[in-house]
C-alpha cells in the first residue's frame, strides 16, 4: 500500500493564517509544535485539515522579488501544459532577452538572439538561476507583451484566492509586485500540483544546450531535510524571500510541508537577505521534522488530538 500523503502548510512572512488575534512569540507553541520564528517579518503556521499552529505579524503586502516567477511558471504551464518528459514548443530568443542577459543588477540567463530553446528549457532557466530576462521572454511569447501577461497573472491570483497580491511584472524585479505569505502559500500548493513545475523546482542543477556552463539552483536547501523545492527571491527592498516545499515522514505517511518566508533583512543587500531567508527557513524545517511525528502520534494519526489541545484555526 502506498504511504498516505498529507499537506502541512507553514507560512512565514507577509501574512498569516493564525487564529484571529494570534501573535505567537519565538518558541510559543500551538497544537504541540514550538517553531523557531524569525525575529523579524511576519509568520504563521497552518496544517491543512488540522488548524492553526499560531503566527506572528499581520497581512500587509510586501515585495516578494523573484518568488514572483512561481506565478509566471504557473500561468505558462496552465496555458501551455507539458506532458511528463515533454519539452514543449521551441521558442525563439528575441533581441530584448539577449540584450537583457547582461542587465546590471539583475539575475539573468545568458541567451543569444535567434537561439531556439524549448518551453521546458526556458522554465529551467527562469526557475533555477532566476533569470529575469527569461521570465519576460516567456511573458512576451505567451501574451505578446509583459503587460498583457501580467493581467493573466493577476487573474490567476484571484482565482486562487490571493486577494492581497498584486503582480506588476513577470520577473519580480519591480518593488510594486507585492503579496503576503498567506497568499503565496496558496500558490505554492497549486504549483506543487503541477508535475512539471514540481520537477523543475526540485532540480539542483541543469545544463541547456547553447547556454554556457552548468546552471545551478539558487535554492541551496534542496536535498537537505527533505526539501524538494520551490523558489528564492531577493532584492534590497524585498530582502530575502523563500517559498519552499519539504517532505516529512509522520503519521504513517509522507507529509508535504509548504513554507513561505518573506522580508528577511530587507534594505540590506540581496545576498544578505537571501542568506537569512535560507537559514531561517532551514531552522523551521528542522523543527517541523523533529516535532510533527510526535504530535501526530499523540493524536489519532492525522493530528486531530493535538489540534484540539492547541486550538483549531481556519484553513489558509
Amino acid at each position: 500500500m502506498a504511504a498516505a500523503v498529507g499537506v502541512v502548510a507553514v507560512l512565514v512572512g507577509g501574512g498569516g493564517c493564525a487564529a484571529p488575534g494570534a501573535d505567537a512569540g519565538a518558541g510559543a507553541g500551538v497544537g504541540g509544535i514550538d517553531l523557531p520564528w524569525p525575529g523579524e517579518g511576519q509568520s504563521s503556521v497552518v496544517v491543512e485539515g488540522f488548524g492553526s499552529l499560531g503566527g506572528r505579524g499581520g497581512s500587509t503586502p510586501v515585495p516578494i522579488a523573484s518568488v514572483t516567477k512561481v506565478m509566471t511558471a504557473y500561468v505558462i504551464l496552465r496555458g501551455h501544459p507539458l506532458e511528463d518528459g515533454g519539452q514543449g514548443p521551441r521558442i525563439g530568443v528575441d533581441a530584448a532577452a539577449a540584450r537583457e542577459s547582461f542587465a546590471p543588477g539583475e539575475s539573468t540567463a545568458q541567451l543569444r538572439e535567434g537561439q531556439d530553446l524549448t518551453e521546458r528549457q526556458l522554465l529551467e532557466l527562469m526557475l533555477l538561476p532566476s533569470g529575469n530576462n527569461v521570465a519576460r521572454l516567456l511573458a512576451r511569447w505567451d501574451s505578446g507583451s509583459q503587460e498583457a501577461f501580467v493581467v493573466k497573472m493577476n487573474r490567476a491570483a484571484l482565482e486562487l484566492g490571493m486577494t492581497r497580491t498584486t503582480y506588476t511584472g513577470a520577473s519580480g524585479l519591480e518593488e510594486s509586485t507585492r503579496s503576503t505569505a498567506e497568499d503565496q502559500i496558496r500558490l505554492a500548493r497549486a504549483a506543487m500540483g503541477l508535475p512539471v513545475l514540481r520537477e523543475v523546482v526540485g532540480m539542483r542543477e541543469t545544463t541547456v544546450a547553447g547556454v554556457p556552463g552548468t546552471v545551478v539552483n539558487t535554492n541551496t536547501l534542496l536535498g537537505r531535510d527533505g526539501v524538494i523545492g520551490l523558489k528564492t527571491g531577493s532584492t534590497t527592498a524585498a530582502g530575502g524571500n523563500l517559498m519552499w516545499a519539504a517532505e516529512v515522514r509522520a503519521g504513517g505517511g509522507v507529509r508535504l510541508v509548504l513554507g513561505v518566508v518573506l522580508a528577511q533583512r530587507a534594505n540590506t543587500t540581496p545576498q544578505q537577505g537571501l542568506a537569512a531567508a535560507l537559514e531561517r527557513s532551514g531552522r523551521l524545517i528542522e523543527a517541523v521534522r523533529e516535532q510533527l511525528p510526535g504530535v501526530l502520534a499523540a493524536g489519532d494519526g492525522n493530528g486531530e488530538g493535538a489540534a484540539a489541545a492547541g486550538g483549531r484555526g481556519g484553513r489558509p
